[in-house]
């Protein structure tokens, strides 16, 4: 136990003393300062910008900014669907695998634009190579559209008054070719060295130990989990996504992948501090950040490891933790940490099965989730956190009575009013979709189209673990995640069509939101600090803005926890 727990520590230690070095990176790729790979990526982007036409200097404001975002988006959208849409008849599918029908080719291409990955599908058979290169391709630019809009947002709060932001074009390609690219290339390297594939051959045969032929799936794998985790994508090549040996072989792998998907959203934060000239800031913000995590690890790792109660009932020894859903080579410690690292940060890979988690874990898993606000995705992870800023400053300053500013500009109502609107849109996001499906099936509705059946019938599991496996498909799509509890039959019309609406409006949404107030406050007069000054880099400031974010994120979804996944561990 003490070996497990020691590899934990190193890896969550390790992965902040390089995210240091890394967000001063990012910082100078943000500002324009020169790097090491100018002299590789210069004449790259140079040729991007003059094959697309884009001029990379124009300054833009927070609404071009937007334009840009969305247009780009919307493209990418309807070229994954067609691919998808008739994958079958397309090159690059030497396991003959069918074309996607259409309600799933749109949840599945919704998800990978919007950064989610919630796949409803199965890897091997569910998508050709081509279909992966594209969905790989996504998860490229749909880390690196979070990232510049979180730039525009750092841009804005540098400047003291003005509307020139920044050129959107120039921080998406920049995250793309000079963070993600090389980032990536490296934890490919690490994994095709480790034994996972990296091939356009079809499935290869093999025999087992007990004399079986089987058909082993392969493909370029190696390039599409290097992004998957750097991006904090998650979505899986294989269906079993890192628990499959070819996806994560080793426990080394496994530390890879896991360093993989927690250093870009801790280097963005101390990004912050490096971009604005405020290290305190960035510190406050990281340990507000930290303190969530741990308490959520915490109560997972514990749980994990003193195995399942119902088990012990019966006599039988749990020497190693509660093991249903866990690989051997990995044990439950790394993967209870593993479960809370990809649901905090948005990644939506597993290690292990959700599904199988001991009750509390699933409601730290769950929690983490519904918070949406400890490190987070690419770049939308700070935007997520600079709304619950927005509204601590506000209510701060009513409490001593001074006027509500940050960084220099006032806090007023428009600006508030788009801050509670976007952090009351997750909960209603959430809370209504499990609220609609927990109805279905609880009356046992006949779906027609919708579904080949009654509702219970996408139901494995009854009572409280089947009610937290329909919040946990809501509660993971609107957070971006990808994981689920995966209990759930959810390829079908209703959970398609349902949860990719989910996806649209809880990704695009909450990243207008931030620029829009971004920019608001950039357009405003410059107030210089006096006496007065609410102080934001403080850590009676980081306190308020923990206790914002527990009653407004954490407090609005204990009652469905409390049907959920707290209503079966008193069960058990």
């Amino acid at each position: 136990m003490n070996t497990e727990l020691f590899g934990v520590i190193i890896i969550f230690i390790l992965s902040i003393i390089l995210a240091i070095p890394v967000g001063k990176y990012i910082a100078k790729v943000f500002i324009g300062d020169k790097t090491f790979l100018d002299p590789i990526f210069n004449p790259i982007e140079k040729f991007i910008f003059k094959i697309s036409g884009i001029n990379a200097t124009e300054e833009m404001n927070w609404k071009q900014h937007l334009k840009a975002l969305l247009s780009v988006n919307m493209v990418w959208f309807f070229l994954c669907f067609f691919i998808l849409l008739f994958q079958g008849s397309l090159f690059l599918n030497p396991d003959n695998n069918p074309n996607m029908s259409p309600d799933l080719a749109f949840n599945t291409a919704i998800s990978f634009v919007v950064n989610c990955n919630l796949q409803h599908y199965s890897g091997e058979s569910g998508v050709s190579y081509l279909s992966q290169m594209f969905l790989m391709f996504l998860q490229f630019v749909s880390a690196g559209v979070g990232m510049a809009a979180a730039a525009m947002v750092f841009n804005a709060m540098k400047e003291r008054t003005t509307d020139k932001l920044g050129n959107f074009y120039n921080y998406f390609i920049k995250s793309c070719t000079r963070i993600l690219l090389p980032l990536s290339a490296i934890v490919a390297i690490a994994l095709l060295f480790s034994g996972t594939p990296m091939t356009f051959e079809g499935k290869d045969a093999i025999t087992t130990l007990q004399g079986d032929s089987v058909a082993v799936s392969r493909g370029p794998a190696a390039a599409f989990i290097a992004i998957k985790h750097i991006g904090t994508n998650g979505g899986g090549f294989f269906g079993a996504n890192s628990t499959h040996p070819l996806e994560n072989p080793t426990y080394f792998t496994n530390a890879v992948e896991l360093w993989a998907q927690l250093i870009i959203p801790f280097a963005m934060i101390f990004a912050l501090g490096f971009y604005l000239k405020k290290r305190r800031l960035s510190y406050v913000v990281f340990g507000v950040m930290t303190i969530g995590f741990l308490l959520l690890v915490i109560p997972t790792v514990i749980s994990e490891l003193n195995g399942n109660p119902a088990i012990e009932k019966m006599g039988i020894s749990q020497a190693t933790g509660a093991m249903e859903g866990k690989e051997v080579r990995f044990g439950p410690a790394i993967s209870g940490f593993w479960s809370i690292a990809t649901t905090v940060i948005s990644t939506g890979s597993v290690n292990s099965m959700h599904d199988s988690s001991m009750p509390v874990s699933g409601s730290m898993q769950l929690l983490a989730m519904m918070v949406n606000a400890f490190y987070g995705g690419c770049g939308v992870g700070w935007l997520n956190f600079y709304i619950f800023i927005i509204l601590a400053v506000f209510i701060s300053g009513l409490m001593v009575g001074r006027t509500p500013e940050f960084l220099g500009k006032k806090i007023e109502a428009r600006e508030v009013k788009i801050a509670a609107f976007i952090a009351i849109l997750h909960p209603l996001l959430i809370l209504s979709g499990t609220a609609l499906a927990s109805y279905f099936a609880a009356h046992d509705t006949a779906m027609g189209y919708w579904f080949n059946g009654n509702a219970t019938g996408w139901l494995n599991n009854s009572g409280h673990h089947g009610f937290s496996e329909m919040l946990y498909e809501y509660t993971s799509s609107a957070a971006n995640n990808g994981s689920g509890f995966e209990g759930l039959g959810d390829n079908n019309p209703f959970w398609d069509i349902t949860t990719g609406i989910v996806l649209l409006l809880s990704r695009f949404i909450p990243i207008i939101g931030p620029l829009a107030i971004a920019g608001l406050l950039a357009n405003k007069k410059y107030i210089p600090e006096s006496a007065g000054t609410l102080k934001t880099d403080t850590t009676i400031f980081g306190v308020m803005v923990f206790a914002v974010i527990a009653i407004i994120a954490a407090l609005s979804f204990f009652p469905a926890l409390a049907l959920g996944p707290l209503a079966e561990y008193f069960s058990m």
